[in-house]
């Protein structure tokens, strides 16, 4: 072939590489949006992330911002959560710039709750359950991405560990029933409060960081800030967790606790393959987000064969996929003339074959399938409109940690008018107390003061016995200068 020749197809391969490029619309740097029309007839909407892009990051979202009988629209949960603090960076104080949602795992709807398990910003919210052969997608502080296999948890490995007292003590759940003679953690995912009775005790504990999954010898530290008896349902702030415990576990907690001590939290998650008895050699360990889902469809880059008629027939999709470069989320619309649905097999293909990705899980689909992309719904859901639903997957950028610095720990503050107390800084917190216009109250230590979150800075404030969160336009304050900050 002739130089001139070798220029010509040198010059068109360039220019169908930029051409399949340019389809991709760039929503955020890192985070990009196309549609496809593909054989069926099917139309498919797709978002992917570059896993190199520090700024980028995968976490999951929970319906109403909670874990028992919280359902929310796709629409509704991306809102919640935009502007949120989170922990990317293994600090808390950034915040979420949510980009693209879609709804996640499927329903137990006798208990209120996502089926499978569920982990968010790095919070083990809902366990996932032992010897079921699957779990979920999984993204990790690192970046490092996998779908998890077949798990457990050997119960002596799930520890509260009394730093003070050189004591620990098996934990039996995670923001389930607490039963006599047990000791159960509540997250601040599972509820406003822990709804419990009267008829044990609770400690609330200040976490360092999320109760993230970390192994023994390794925990994530906190220190007790308060110790309840017989005083049931306890407020639960968005950076603590509550130790609840009855009968003999009761006893033990007590016996090792008081306000000021230092308390760790070490769990595991054992892995196996789907046989449940091969280890699977994946390391869930300071797990950012994960999130349950059925039909492992494509597994190293192989399309995975089932008969199960759930596979088999054609519905709306929702998937998550990715490769070593990329996080693809995939919603395909069905039960209708211009798309009609895909089967396991069909989004398989068209992961592998259009999307390059080598894995692939199915979430929930049907009438749940929706994605949202920078405050709009992009699909056609079946049900004629968006459906709500218990927990979803975000495509986030991160947003660098800013603090206000008009007011300091210490300083008298009064309410402009009436408002509440919030269990975290945002307004998507739950409620501690009510203040009244022109009450006073002070500000307390806290190391995110005048953190910016939604669009505002919140501050950490005591009024009489209640503390919580307030956002600096809801105060005045006497101090040198304050109005001229303003």
């Amino acid at each position: 072939m002739t130089a001139m020749k070798l220029s010509v197809v040198f010059i068109v391969f360039i220019g169908i590489v930029g051409m399949a490029q340019a389809d991709w619309e760039a929503l955020a740097p890192g985070i990009d949006y196309q549609e496809f029309t593909v054989s069926g007839p099917n139309n498919c909407f797709v978002a992917r992330m570059d896993r190199s892009n520090p700024d980028c990051l995968i976490d999951s979202c929970l319906g109403r911002g909670e874990l028992i009988f919280g359902t929310e629209t796709v629409s509704g949960m991306a809102n919640r959560y935009e502007g949120a603090v989170n922990y990317w960076g293994q600090s808390w104080g950034s915040t979420n710039d949510v980009v693209v949602a879609i709804n996640g795992d499927f329903w137990d709807t006798t208990l209120g709750q996502p089926q499978s398990g569920h982990i968010s910003s790095g919070w083990y919210v809902k366990r996932f359950t032992n010897y079921t052969g699957g779990s979920g997608f999984v993204w990790q502080l690192d970046g490092d991405a996998y779908i998890g296999g077949c798990v457990t948890h050997t119960s002596s490995r799930q520890k509260v560990q009394y730093l003070s007292t050189g004591q620990d003590q098996n934990f039996n759940g995670i923001n389930s029933a607490r039963e006599n003679d047990q000791l159960v953690i509540y997250t601040p995912q599972y509820n406003e409060h822990t709804n419990t009775d009267t008829s044990g005790s609770e400690v609330l504990v200040r976490m360092s960081r999320p109760m993230l999954i970390m192994p023994t010898p390794n925990y994530a530290r906190g220190t007790v800030v308060e110790v309840r008896q017989n005083l049931g349902s306890t407020p639960i702030p968005f950076d603590c967790i509550v130790l609840s415990a009855k009968g003999s576990a009761e006893t033990k907690l007590l016996a090792n606790v008081s306000v000021g001590a230092e308390v760790g939290i070490s769990q595991e998650i054992t892995d196996y393959e789907s046989d449940c008895s091969t280890p699977g050699g994946r390391d869930w360990t300071k797990t950012y987000a994960a999130i349950g889902g059925s039909f492992y469809f494509l597994k190293d880059g192989v399309v995975q064969s089932s008969t199960d008629p759930g596979a088999t027939d054609r519905h709306p999709r929702t998937a998550v996929a990715f490769n070593e470069n990329y996080i693809f989320f995939i919603v395909v619309d069905g039960r209708s003339s211009i798309s009609v649905g895909m089967s396991m097999s069909e989004i398989g293909n068209f992961c592998k074959n259009t999307l390059g990705a080598t894995e692939g899980l199915n979430q929930d689909g049907g009438g749940s399938s929706a994605m949202w992309v920078d405050g709009e719904i992009k699909n056609v859901p079946s049900d004629g409109a968006e459906r709500a639903t218990y927990n979803g997957l975000m495509m986030i950028r991160n947003q660098p940690i800013v603090q206000s610095p008009r007011l300091s720990t210490g300083r008298t503050v009064e309410v402009r008018s009436g408002t509440t107390l919030r269990l975290g800084p945002g307004t998507h917190y739950g409620e501690a107390a009510s203040v009244s216009t022109g009450q006073q109250g002070q500000v307390v230590e806290h190391a995110l003061n005048g953190v910016t979150a939604e669009g505002q800075s919140w501050w950490y404030c005591q009024f009489g016995s209640a503390t919580g969160w307030l956002s600096e336009s809801a105060l005045t304050s006497h101090a040198p200068h304050w109005e001229t900050y303003r």
